[in-house]
C-alpha cells in the first residue's frame, strides 16, 4: 500500500512538472501576438497643404496618382552637377532648407540630417536633399566646404543651389514647410524653417518632422523603413 502512494506521488509531481514546463514554452508566444499587434501597420499618409491634413489614400489607385506631387526643378549640387526630379527617380528623399552661414538651427539640422543619412548609408533607396535658402552667397565652392565640414556624402545628400525665385516657390507652395498659415509671402520674405519632409518615389509628400527634434528625426527613420515595405 505504500509503495502504490510513493507511485502515485511520483506520477502527480510528474504531472505538475510537464504543466508547468507547457506553460513556460507558451508564454513567450504569447508575448510575440502582442508584439505585433502594436506594431505600426498600414499606410503613411499623403499631404497636400500647409496645415498638414492627413489624406489617407490607397497607393496605385487613381486617386493616389493624381494626388499633389512636387514638381520638377533645376538645381545645382555642390559638385557643380544639375540635379532635377530625374536625379530621384525610383528614390525616397528627405528634404529640408538650410543656408551655410545660419548661426542659429541649421547647424542642428545638419546634424540630424547626418543622422539619418547614416541611417540609410548603405541604403541606394534612400537619398537627401537640402535647398539654400540664400542661393546667391551659398555658391557651390561654399556649399562644397560646408558639405566636407559636415561629412555630407556627395552621392547620397544634395546641397543644393540655384534660383532664388525658384528654390522659395519650391518651398512655400510644393513642400508647405513654413507653418504661417494664411500669410502670404514672396521671394523677398525670408524662408527659413526647421522642417524635414518625406518624399516618396512618385514625388508625394508622405510626412514632416521637426529637424530639432531628436523624437521626431527617430520617427522619421522609422517611417521611412514603414515607406520602403510600401513602396
Amino acid at each position: 500500500m505504500k509503495q502504490l502512494l510513493e507511485i502515485k506521488k511520483y506520477k502527480l509531481l510528474a504531472l505538475l512538472l510537464l504543466i508547468s514546463f507547457t506553460s513556460c514554452k507558451k508564454e513567450p508566444k504569447t508575448k510575440n501576438i502582442q508584439a505585433v499587434e502594436t506594431s505600426r501597420t498600414g499606410f503613411l499618409p499623403y499631404y497636400n497643404s500647409a496645415d498638414f491634413t492627413p489624406n489617407w489614400l490607397t497607393p496605385g489607385t487613381k486617386e493616389e496618382k493624381g494626388f499633389h506631387k512636387i514638381p520638377d526643378f533645376n538645381l545645382i549640387n555642390q559638385l557643380g552637377d544639375t540635379i532635377t526630379q530625374s536625379s530621384f527617380n525610383d528614390k525616397i528623399y528627405i528634404t529640408d532648407f538650410f543656408f551655410t552661414s545660419c548661426p542659429g538651427i541649421c547647424p542642428q539640422m545638419t546634424d540630424n540630417m547626418f543622422k539619418v543619412q547614416e541611417a540609410f548609408l548603405n541604403d541606394s533607396d534612400v537619398l537627401l536633399l537640402s535647398h539654400s535658402v540664400m542661393p546667391t552667397t551659398d555658391s557651390v565652392a561654399v556649399l562644397k566646404e560646408y558639405a566636407k565640414n559636415y561629412n555630407v556624402l556627395d552621392n547620397k545628400w544634395y546641397l543644393v543651389t540655384g534660383d532664388k525665385k525658384e528654390i522659395y516657390v519650391l518651398g512655400r507652395e510644393h513642400y508647405f514647410v513654413e507653418n504661417d498659415l494664411g500669410e502670404p509671402k514672396n521671394s523677398d520674405d525670408f524662408l527659413h524653417t526647421e522642417n524635414f519632409l518625406l518624399i516618396d518615389k512618385n514625388k508625394h509628400i508622405r510626412g514632416i518632422y521637426n529637424g530639432l527634434n531628436r523624437a521626431s528625426v527617430a520617427q522619421l527613420i522609422t517611417d521611412v523603413k514603414t515607406l520602403q515595405l510600401e513602396m
